[in-house]
């Protein structure tokens, strides 16, 4: 019998009876590699799926691609969403494919609705059809794109594993990991990227040296600073209105970055002071087993794992309470029938110096 990696994150009760239970896995993991907390195993191998977006724009302005197109943090905060498809969000994308010379029909991400409800609802009533732009992936294949245009590679293969664009951020995703490429698994993600799994250990490290770049190349490190600075300047372009990531970095106001990605995964980067004078980076990484489709267990257990770090308080945590960490479940009366709770407590191992 194979012991799953997976282990009970969060509970649900009725009443004073334990209903059901998620299972998941997770990790804490300082920028020199030294792993601080972990529930589960954290060599537990899975997608990071959205959750690699800040890698998969690090070559690009490594490469100085943001001054070579005069980008604005605005811009590459969307290179690094997963954005709801607001009007605002395909704005954006526009302007930055107008300042790299592509189209919207470049892209080869797909079609889907806005995901978010508002807009989605007014197109319908006005008749529009969703376009490329308005897929949550569009900002990180216009990056790619726009890579591809000022290196003069080609655009129309530029989600082959083969193309230059791809192999630069495959080795870079290998090396903020901490792992060679070919301990990389493959796949192929929704928008039709190719997309890594890794051990949660490896993703965690590779979110922590993100948020505390001090132990990187000169140029690696003010690549990340980019990144970081853009996404917790613009939280609306991440995720949208109501959107975990974004509203968690509207909390956080500088101290957090975040990206949660599909099948019930998500990262998280503590930045160094956030958890007091002199505190340096961590990086978090969260799976939860059955990929959370209902929705209710990745923002609980992530807020779980920062209160329990001493990010947040209770009282600070509460604007996000529709998250979690625990809330009351209600029925159809809005009677409360039960609680979701996290089903852990971490032991915080303090890095040495």
């Amino acid at each position: 019998m194979i012991e799953s990696p997976y282990v009970p994150i969060l509970e649900l009760t009725r009443g004073d009876t334990i209903e059901s239970v998620q299972f998941g896995a997770l990790t804490v993991v300082d920028p020199q590699g030294r792993l601080i907390a972990s529930h589960g195993d954290p060599n537990a191998i899975t997608f990071l799926r959205s959750s690699a977006k800040p890698f998969q724009a690090l070559p690009f302005i490594i490469a100085g691609g943001h001054r070579h197109y005069h980008l604005t943090r605005q811009e590459i905060a969307l290179m690094c969403a997963s954005h709801s498809g607001t009007d605002a969000h395909v704005a954006v994308a526009v302007h930055i494919q107008d300042k790299a010379g592509i189209s919207e029909g470049n892209l080869m991400c797909g079609v889907h609705p806005a995901y978010d409800k508002a807009t989605a609802d007014a197109m319908l009533l006005r008749g529009e059809q969703p376009t490329a732009n308005r897929h949550n992936c569009s900002g990180k294949h216009t990056g790619m794109l726009a890579f591809a245009k000022m290196n003069g590679e080609p655009l129309d293969s530029y989600l082959e594993l083969y193309h230059p664009v791809q192999q630069r951020i495959l080795h870079a995703m290998a090396e903020m990991g901490g792992l060679p490429v070919e301990d990389i698994h493959l796949g192929v993600d929704g928008c039709s990227a190719p997309n890594f799994a890794l051990p949660l250990y490896n993703a965690a490290w590779a979110w922590a040296r993100l948020a505390d770049p001090s132990s990187l190349s000169p140029q690696t490190a003010a690549a990340c600073q980019v990144i970081t600075d853009a996404m917790t300047a613009h939280p609306e372009m991440v995720g949208g209105p109501e959107r975990f990531d974004t509203e968690l970095m509207k909390l956080g106001g500088g101290r957090v970055v975040v990206k949660g990605g599909a099948e019930g995964f998500q990262n998280i980067g503590i930045l160094p002071g956030a958890l007091g004078p002199g505190s340096g980076g961590l990086g978090i990484a969260i799976k939860i087993s059955d990929g959370d489709l209902s929705g209710r267990a990745r923002g609980a257990v992530a807020l779980e794992v920062l209160r329990q770090l001493g990010l947040f308080t209770d009282t600070e945590l509460e604007p996000l309470s529709t998250f979690g960490p625990s809330k009351p479940i209600q029925n159809w009366r809005k009677l409360t029938v039960g609680e979701l709770r996290p089903a852990f407590h971490l032991s915080v191992k303090q890095p040495t110096p």
